[in-house]
């Protein structure tokens, strides 16, 4: 008895018909038939019998099935295990953030990574942006990177780092003259957001919410550049994380405003399903993104 026999037999009964077997294995009818008849051959009974147009098992069948599944499995493993040995751990890690400035820094991170792991797939779950915890709770996610994190015993945060949040204006702006500026300086201004809802935007979320004070006009808008423009064009105001606003702050056209008198700094955080069993690779992932974070990414 051969693999492509066992191979064979899994397939004719997974699959419900030879037909679709066919389709499967890639093989012509008259191989199929010839593959099966010399199974049946070595082992001097039928595997399968024909009623009423379908094929069922003999008894004889039914247990090569169970052999078959046993050890088409153990081979499928064995073979995992192997390239593991030469090309390393494979597998892959789901990730997404909470905010959109966060993908500034992060396909750069995972780029390195891939570098030391070329064969873990890093997923990029853009459509988890707004409610990453909950698809974390969901399994859509592995790793979900936060600023807000809420009570859950089964998830554990691992602290990545610290920023703080500006009010970017064009120089002719009055705010240029402020030191920092308060939830009611906002009531006569058009605050320029990445996108709704409202309740992720950090400003909205920890100043002019607490305050009850609402911008005269907010606009979503999903592209960096283009709202840069609006607030060099004194169309708009924006916030923006001091580490991620250096390079725009190279242009004396806009200024950058410190939020509240001690700054609205707030910190990220790796989440995960700590009821969960990770691989070995998980782990190194973190550690990893802890490290190239705090060394390059991170002003």
């Amino acid at each position: 008895m051969e693999i492509r026999h066992l191979r064979l037999i899994k397939a004719i009964v997974e699959e419900g018909s030879i037909t679709k077997a066919i389709d499967k294995l890639h093989l012509t009818q008259s191989a199929l038939s010839h593959q099966l008849k010399e199974a049946e051959y070595q082992l001097g009974t039928k595997i399968f019998l024909r009623i009423n147009k379908k094929l069922i098992l003999t008894k004889a069948g039914e247990k090569l099935y169970a052999t078959a599944n046993e050890i088409l499995d153990k081979l499928s493993d064995t073979e995992k295990e192997i390239k593991q040995l030469i090309f390393g751990e494979v597998g892959e890690i789901r990730i997404s953030t909470e905010c959109y400035s966060s993908y500034h820094w992060l396909p750069s991170v995972l780029k390195q990574f891939h570098l030391l792991y070329p064969n873990i797939e890093l997923k990029i779950v853009m459509e988890a942006t707004h409610y990453p915890l909950q698809k974390l709770q969901e399994n859509i996610l592995d790793i979900a990177i936060i600023s807000d994190p809420i009570k859950d015993e089964n998830i554990k945060y691992v602290e990545l780092f610290q920023d703080e949040m500006m009010m970017v204006v064009s120089e002719n702006h009055s705010w240029t003259e402020k030191k920092f500026v308060v939830a009611e300086d906002f009531i006569n201004e058009h605050l320029l957001i990445h996108s709704l809802p409202l309740e992720t935007v950090t400003v909205y979320q920890f100043l002019l919410e607490p305050a009850k004070v609402s911008p005269k006009k907010i606009t979503p808008l999903p592209l960096t550049e283009a709202s840069i423009e609006m607030v060099k064009a004194d169309m708009g105001i924006m916030a923006m994380a001091k580490w991620a606003l250096q390079p725009y702050l190279k242009s004396n056209s806009i200024k950058a405003i410190k939020i509240g008198k001690n700054g609205l700094k707030r910190k990220h955080y790796i989440a995960y399903m700590s009821n969960k069993t990770y691989p070995d690779y998980f782990q190194h992932f973190i550690e990893f993104l802890q490290a190239e974070i705090n060394q390059q990414w991170i002003i």
